[in-house]
């Protein structure tokens, strides 16, 4: 893509600028989506135990239902409701949860694991192996985001009240990922299933949730339980989470006392800085990815070209994008896993260049030197991206129309197959999720349900090696793979900056972009690398 400078022809124009602005602002809210021994993570020390933590999120949580809990900035709300099997610390290392302990058999076909003894939910029952058992089945045979990272889930046991047998199909090493998410929760069996969990839900988790002074869809306020069997973890004795959709209101709230704690536009973090806020710069949260979907070419035929496909990822000028555009508040990407990553390689980022005339000379020995035409999906976080792609798209030949999507549908309309490309901007994730999601064959972002053997292979590598360290070279694999045969044009990773009031301190730094309130400690205070 051609941003241009004031001797070439026009760049975005303002009102364009503005608009991309405002949509990495709402996406920065929104994004911020082996055997192991019983070692409990821990944020601050309770030093602030009167402390309140106050702060704002693009979403309202659609449900409280185990089974229906959506991820991104919601999880702010249910994750301190529920606990959940396994937890990310702030560098995305999986540690003890609801289970203290874990293992895998030999054949990685069955996954144990010991249950906390001192754990009760909010009713004052006691958490075991039955509840999880219960949790995992309704999730299972439930629709909803979770299912899908159950589907290698065959079975699952309680053969006594701290031990839970998870079998599987076939080996799959990124449930323990999943299980420290949302298809990791436990809720109450005798309630989780009521129409009263949707809005009032029992956990075990460290909050309850205060119904008398929560306004659904506007205001969530949640209650440290004292009785927590990890409260050193949450140093804020009260959590107060808005839902604020708009980022000038969500700067203003800050400025006004209304919270504490929140992601900020770029151009407003000198203001910010100024009311005496402290900023935390996370260079990646989130991203624009072009999805070149149809890789056997049976929509739109170009696609199923090579040449086609790495003809598009040369038509972005990809740093001048992150400058002018999101004004250096993100990074250039040629790669789709998170830069914090094991999965993520440096050197995939130099393999297309911006290169206008290569990318036509590629279209042209493909047999389209005229280029084509192409309908993408018009979707609520790509609205503001969508001048930009096109054009950069049409400065090598391809038209771009697209067809607007109510925001309801986005799911669907992605999943239908009806798009041959289409513009995902989202959050990141773990390299099994974001391996998962675009690049196995029943993958959500895998629409066509593209394939090869090499690919196959590497997949089967990934799913039966338990080994973090060895699995994160393996998924280095399947990202070169993508990137070398052009299953996307990834374009930019979206930054994040964060606001804090003198006290409070942001301790993530995007190698998990899970969210959750253990980001958050009391500054000053004595910490571990936990929680």
């Amino acid at each position: 893509m051609r941003i241009r400078s004031s001797h070439s022809r026009p760049g975005p124009r303002p009102r364009q600028r503005t608009q991309a602005l405002a949509a990495v602002a709402a996406i920065s809210l929104l994004a911020t989506a082996t055997t192991a021994c019983d070692s409990t993570p821990a944020a601050p020390s309770s030093s602030g135990t009167d402390t309140t933590l106050a702060l704002s999120i693009l979403g309202t949580p659609n449900s409280f239902d185990p089974a229906q809990l959506i991820e991104g900035q919601q999880t702010y709300v249910w994750d301190s409701i529920y606990d959940t099997l396994l937890l990310q610390d702030n560098k995305g290392v999986l540690r003890p949860g609801a289970a203290q302990s874990w293992a895998y058999s030999k054949d990685g076909r069955t996954l144990t694991l010991k249950i906390r003894q001192d754990m009760k939910f909010s009713s004052g029952d006691a958490v075991d192996a039955n509840a999880v058992k219960a949790t995992l089945e309704r999730i299972r045979s439930t629709p909803g985001q979770s299912q899908l990272s159950l589907a290698s889930v065959s079975s699952v046991e309680a053969p006594d009240a701290s031990t839970v047998r998870i079998k599987l199909e076939q080996p799959d090493a990124s449930l323990l990922a999943a299980l420290s998410t949302s298809p990791g929760v436990i809720g109450d069996p005798k309630t989780m299933a009521d129409k009263s969990s949707t809005l009032n839900p029992v956990g075990s988790g460290p909050y309850t949730l205060d119904t008398k002074a929560t306004v659904n869809g506007s205001v969530y306020v949640l209650k440290r339980r004292d009785d927590y069997w990890n409260k050193k973890a949450y140093p804020f004795k009260t959590v107060k989470i808005r839902v604020i959709t708009d980022p000038t209101a969500s700067a203003n709230a800050l400025k006004a006392g209304e919270t504490n704690a929140g992601t900020v536009d770029v151009s407003q973090v000198p203001a910010i800085k100024a009311a005496g806020f402290e900023i935390t710069h996370v260079q990646a949260t989130a991203g624009a990815f072009l999805v070149l979907a149809d890789r056997a070419g049976t929509k739109l035929k170009p696609l199923g070209d090579l040449r086609v496909r790495k003809a598009v990822n040369m038509a972005f000028d990809r740093q001048k994008i992150v400058t002018q555009v999101l004004r250096g508040s993100g990074k250039a990407t040629d790669q789709l896993f998170n830069p914090q990553s094991g999965a993520y390689d440096e050197t995939l980022n130099k393999l297309y260049p911006y290169d206008v005339d290569g990318a036509k000379k590629l279209l042209a020995e493909a047999g389209y030197p005229n280029g084509f035409s192409v309908t993408m999906p018009s979707l609520v976080f790509t609205k503001s991206f969508e001048p930009i792609f096109t054009q950069a798209l049409a400065d090598i030949g391809i038209k771009v129309t697209w067809e607007p999507v109510p925001a309801q549908q986005t799911t669907t309309a992605v999943a239908s197959g009806k798009y041959p490309m289409f513009l995902l901007v989202e959050g990141l994730s773990n390299d099994a999720v974001m391996t998962r999601s675009f690049y196995t064959p029943s993958g959500f972002r895998n629409v066509f349900r593209s394939t090869d053997p090499k690919l196959t292979g590497l997949l089967g590598r990934a799913a039966r090696e338990l080994d973090p360290a060895k699995a994160s070279g393996i998924y280095r694999e399947i990202n070169a793979f993508g990137v070398e045969n052009a299953w996307l044009a990834p374009v930019f990773y979206i930054g994040t900056d964060w606001a804090t009031k003198k006290g409070i301190t942001y301790l993530g730094d995007g190698s998990s972009t899970m969210a959750t309130i253990r980001q958050f400690g009391v500054a000053g205070s004595a910490q571990r690398s936990g929680g």
